[in-house]
């Protein structure tokens, strides 16, 4: 009889154990379905005005791709913005292009990011009398070609460097110089372009991929540290753009153009932290996730152990 009523007694125990689990489950289930509805769908119809950051956008990398869409779009939406970039011929084109289109002010600041720490004070100087209420860190570079061995990147020495300077030192860097203005006001948004290649370990974008996880937790770890004082630092980690990066891949359901991407993903500034821009990249990088999830790292090993 006791035996009888203890296994009756398991039983319902493991019951209410596994219900708990599915509910967890399920709430768990429609608390991320909710933040991408919010962030994707929502957000369209619900945006965050950004022009009561401050009067001024700087964007990194703004002459081509990403980062003159993101100055584009950032005119049209009421700001004023500074380029930044390399080539002093095509920043002035896209401030004429931006003050012709949408009436804004511009100004260009033209360096290169690959050379390290000289640049910074110059920029600084150039900045110093602005009311910057947005921060863009959106320069970055690969190697030279899309996959490559780590030993076989051409001209290491200065190939390694610049990439690191370009793609670590000029977000940190710049996040310094606008950072102290937006705390002591209480306001202020910063934008990190990181990308898919950071979700997981990229084999042939060995170090890029390594840059891009810096950048996506350097930005995660500064939002938890100033959200609090009013300083937004937001992470966009994109999966395949229409660039020059990408060799201009075709636009499709899954390739997003970079005017496009850049305005869903700045819909969702103010719905999310950390997002993949638009709801198509979001649902690729998903997807990504789980297969690797369910094939399990070892895979890459198979893959280079065939080719090897």
């Amino acid at each position: 009889m006791d035996t009888v009523f203890n296994s009756s007694l398991l039983l319902h125990g493991l019951v209410v154990i596994g219900g708990f689990t599915v509910l967890f489950y399920l709430f768990k289930f429609s608390w991320k379905c909710w933040c991408g509805f919010r962030a994707y769908v929502l957000s369209e119809y619900w945006q965050t005005d950004l022009r009561t950051y401050g009067q001024w956008a700087v964007v990194t990398g703004a002459t081509s791709g990403i980062g003159r869409a993101y100055a584009n779009e950032l005119a049209r939406r009421g700001l004023d913005i500074v380029l930044v970039s390399r080539s002093e011929e095509k920043l002035h084109a896209v401030a004429m292009e931006i003050e012709r289109s949408y009436g804004r002010q511009t100004r260009v600041i033209q360096t290169d990011f690959t050379v390290g720490h000289a640049i910074y004070p110059a920029i600084a100087e150039k900045l110093d009398d602005l009311d910057i209420g947005i921060l863009v860190n959106n320069v970055g570079m690969n190697y030279a070609g899309m996959l490559v061995y780590f030993m076989d990147i051409a001209n290491p020495e200065q190939r390694i460097t610049e990439v690191i300077n370009c793609n670590i030192l000029s977000v940190t860097q710049m996040t310094r110089l606008v950072l102290p203005r937006m705390v002591e006001r209480g306001k202020g948004l910063i934008i990190n372009i990181s990308s898919e290649a950071a979700s997981e370990p990229q084999p042939m974008l060995s170090l890029y991929s390594a840059t891009k996880i810096f950048v996506t937790y350097f930005s995660r770890c500064l939002n938890s540290e100033y959200s609090p004082r009013g300083v937004t630092v937001q992470c966009v980690a994109p999966f395949v753009v229409s660039t020059n990066m990408t060799y201009n891949v075709a636009v499709s359901a899954f390739v997003k153009s970079a005017p496009d991407f850049a305005r869903e993903a700045l819909n969702t500034v103010g719905h999310s932290s950390f997002t993949s821009g638009c709801l198509s990249h979001a649902l690729q990088v998903r997807t990504y996730a789980n297969m690797h999830s369910s094939l399990g790292g070892s895979q890459w090993d198979s893959v280079f152990s065939l080719r090897n």
